[in-house]
Order: C-alpha cells, then structure tokens, then sequence
C-alpha cells in the first residue's frame, strides 16, 4: 500500500513539532531521546534547587520566573570568610562548553560556598548531561555574573552574608 505524500511529510515533521512543544508537556504522545533528556534536565535543575541562585528573583517571587529567564545567573553575592562569591550565568557558561567539557567541570572542580558542589560530583553523569542539555535547549541570555571577589574584599552590591565559624 502506498502512503501519500502528505502522510509521508506529516510524519517526517511530527517528531521536530513535538520538539518544539516540549514546554506543553504532554502533547505529544512519543518523543525523541533528545527532547527526553531536555525534560530531565528542566526536571533536575527544578528538585536541585539550581534556580534557588542562578535565576534572579526566583525566590522572592515563590518560584514565579518565567522559564525563559531561568539559570541567567545573578548579581547577588555570598561573602563569607571565602571571599564574595555569584551563581554563575550557566546558559552562557553551558552554551561555551562542550558537553565533555561541562561534565569534567561538573565532576572533578571545587567551587566555593554556597555552591552544593560535593552534591553536583555525585550526580550521574546521564544526569548531568541532561541538564547541560536542558541548558543549551534554552539558549545563551543575560549577562555574565560579577566575578568572584577575594576575602577582605566587600562586595559593591548586595550580598547575603554568612559569619565565620565559631573559633576561627
């Protein structure tokens, strides 16, 4: 049996449309592997709290930042007896990374406080390449975060600031 040339153009267009409708969860019964791993990625940065630093407002606004200016990083810093730190502008950063790059960044590098970082090395790497891929699925926005300031040096904005432990 033949199958006419629209059937043959609709069914080489519905995987792409069903990509594009990610964001309408549920809309399209089967998806690829791609748009499966972009929706584990938003998935992880929501229950990882990444956007508890890395998106302006997040959490003052109870959450209520449109996902289009999520993870742009943040102008607000941490000092603490490690100097004055910023959540980074992860779509710029992802976006300027490979992904192999991205996960030895993600696996093996010490950040500062208050980043999670020891909980960011335990992930598994599927689960980290997700979430990169999450990140170059939105795209490159905003602009680069306030780089980190050494200790003794106060920061020009604002910043939540953690005491030295008891005794040092």
């Amino acid at each position: 049996m033949k199958t006419s040339r629209i059937a043959r153009r609709s069914s080489r267009l519905l995987p792409g449309l069903c990509a594009l409708a990610l964001p309408l969860a549920g809309w399209c019964a089967s998806s690829s592997p791609k748009a499966e791993q972009i929706e584990r990625g938003r998935y992880l940065v929501r229950v990882g709290g990444c956007n508890d630093c890395h998106t302006p407002g997040y959490g003052a606004s109870g959450g209520k930042v449109p996902e289009r200016q999520w993870l742009t990083g943040d102008t607000l810093g941490y000092s603490g007896p490690w100097g004055t730190t910023y959540a980074a502008n992860l779509r710029r950063q992802a976006a300027e990374m490979t992904q192999r790059q991205w996960l030895a960044m993600a696996q093996h590098q010490p950040m500062r406080p208050p980043m999670p970082w020891t909980s960011l090395q335990a992930m598994a790497p599927r689960d980290l390449a997700a979430v990169y891929q999450y990140l170059r699925w939105l795209g490159p926005q905003g602009d680069a975060a306030p780089r980190y300031l050494p200790p003794g040096t106060p920061p020009s904005g604002p910043a939540v600031v953690f005491p030295a432990p008891a005794g040092s």
